[in-house]
């Protein structure tokens, strides 16, 4: 589960003090959450445009069970919930339920609507999505999180919440209750039963030892060169000796700035040691319409069977637009690993790493 703090949302740019920032913020967040509160349906009206359907005005939800699903495309918690979201919308069509997507994008390449609409197509995203770009639906549920599920009943009510992955039975759950409370009748019971793959397939939490981590000198932590990064300017880095555990580093020319690596030169390489059964890479060619060729290692050798969607099982893979890639997915004992990638070419950028 991912979080974006408030003030973060709303002063980006950091022109505000931070005392004013703080108590504005908290004043627009009391008026948006009591209008989400009081309206959540109503303040679907405030996405800039819409997705897969014409705009859902309140007047076509009124009387309906409506599931707010809030993701934003790069988001492997979010994915691995959509197989679900999936199911549901497909499940209680018939009854009435309608699944709303409301993507609020987490990094700024996110706001592009053609890579959403890529992201739809690539990942099904088969039900209405209303674009929340600046985050005034988010804002105005005063949601903190990717994944976020809320179900509004028939009365514009919010009945139920809930952030992150898991607990898919208590979603369900109140899904039936609230569309037979309607006086839906024939409301299939039991629980989906959904197949996964690639990225959508659940975490194996039982020996996931690498947590979320971004690249950009905002966020990142555990940053190994030896070299400190160059303000956003282009920079030799090397490689440590040895890399403890979720620790990374950089290997040849690159840029670090606030929210992403970008390389200079061809050959630059990332290093990170991890223990999880996944490794993904939200990454992109910062040249569009100019992929970038890269090469995936995993203790020094081709991932062979352990390679993920993205990557062949010799290592090789293509980046190009942003977005989501898997590139380890491992079969046998999950221990600590050294995960090496290396861009063949100039102008990859890499924004974080999720494991899985």
């Amino acid at each position: 589960m991912k979080t974006r703090p408030l003030v973060a949302t709303l002063f980006h740019t950091g022109t505000l003090a931070a005392s004013m920032a703080t108590s504005l913020a908290a004043s627009l967040a009391t008026s948006t959450v009591a209008m989400a509160r009081d309206r959540p349906v109503e303040s679907l009206a405030l996405a800039d445009e819409w997705l897969n359907s014409s705009p859902l005005t309140s007047a076509e939800l009124r009387g309906k069970v409506v599931l707010v699903d809030f993701w934003t495309y790069t988001c492997v918690n979010w994915i691995r919930t959509l197989p679900y979201v999936r199911a549901w919308a497909q499940k209680y069509k018939e009854q009435g339920l309608v699944v709303v997507g409301v993507h609020s994008p987490e990094f700024e390449f996110e706001k592009d609507v053609p890579h959403i609409r890529n992201a739809i197509e690539a990942l099904r995203v088969d039900f209405p999505v209303a674009v929340d770009s600046e985050h005034a639906i988010w804002n105005a549920y005063g949601n903190q999180y990717w994944p976020a599920v809320y179900i509004v009943d028939t009365k514009g009510r919010i009945r139920h919440r809930q952030f992150g992955e898991g607990d898919y039975a208590s979603i369900e759950k109140a899904i039936q209750e609230l569309l037979a409370e309607s006086g839906r009748t024939n409301v299939p019971g039991g629980l989906v039963s959904v197949e996964t793959k690639g990225a959508e397939v659940a975490a194996d939490w039982d020996t996931l030892r690498s947590p979320e981590n971004y690249l950009g000198s905002a966020r990142t932590q555990n940053f190994s060169s030896p070299e400190k990064p160059r303000n956003a300017r282009p920079g030799n880095y090397t490689l440590p000796a040895h890399l403890t555990l979720n620790h990374w580093a950089l290997a040849g020319n690159w840029t670090v700035s606030g929210d992403a690596v970008r390389l200079q030169q061809a050959n630059g390489r990332i290093a990170y040691r991890f223990q999880a059964r996944d490794v993904n890479l939200v990454m992109g060619s910062g040249t569009p319409g100019h992929p970038v060729k890269f090469r995936v290692l995993i203790d020094g050798k081709p991932p062979e069977q352990a390679h993920g969607t993205d990557v062949d099982a010799r290592g090789f893979g293509e980046s190009s637009e942003p977005r989501l890639y898997q590139l380890i997915r491992q079969h046998g004992p999950i221990v600590e690993r050294l995960f090496e990638i290396e861009f063949l070419e100039p102008g990859a950028q890499a924004f974080s790493f999720t494991f899985g």
